[in-house]
């Protein structure tokens, strides 16, 4: 009895292997083709913002054309972390026109920038990343004028 149930089982597993390796569903799944004939064409992909001080002038502009044939819509720009915020066009950009996302980094943290952009649309190329990279480098420390100490108590008399 034992060699019956275990035959059994080792058939309907063969069969359950068999009909999960050939499933219609799996081999029908195809990439998803783009919906519009829109597609956005940078200047530059990446921007160097250069050497800055801490708290100096932190904004990066990126160029872009409408290089499709129908409205260009930018549904969202994300910065890879809170210090780096992106403003872009809200309304569709006209086949043929040009538009620009603007990068703006919180120049408080002192060190080497290097982040990213991710723009997405309905353009045909799809997510497009944007790189911005950098150095900021500390503001200098403000220095006291070596006569002014502040005392403790009460002044001292000088006496000849």
């Amino acid at each position: 009895m034992k060699k019956v149930i275990l035959s059994l089982g080792m058939v309907l597993c063969t069969l359950l292997y068999a009909n999960a390796q050939t499933t219609p569903a799996a081999a029908t799944i195809a990439p998803a083709t783009p919906t519009s004939t829109a597609d956005i064409k940078f200047d530059r992909l990446d921007f160097d913002y250069g050497t800055l001080k801490q708290g100096g002038d932190p904004n990066g502009e990126f160029s872009f054309k409408n290089t499709g044939k129908e409205p260009l819509i930018i549904s969202n720009c994300q910065g890879s972390c809170g210090c780096t915020v992106p403003s872009w066009p809200k309304e569709p950009i006209k086949p043929g026109a040009s538009g620009v996302i603007k990068v703006h980094y919180d120049t408080k943290r002192v060190g080497p920038i290097n982040k990213t952009v991710t723009v997405t649309s309905n353009a045909m190329s799809g997510v497009v990343t944007l790189h911005i990279k950098g150095m900021i480098e500390a503001a200098p420390a403000e220095e006291t004028f070596p006569g002014t100490k502040t005392g403790n108590g009460a002044p001292v008399e000088k006496t000849n």
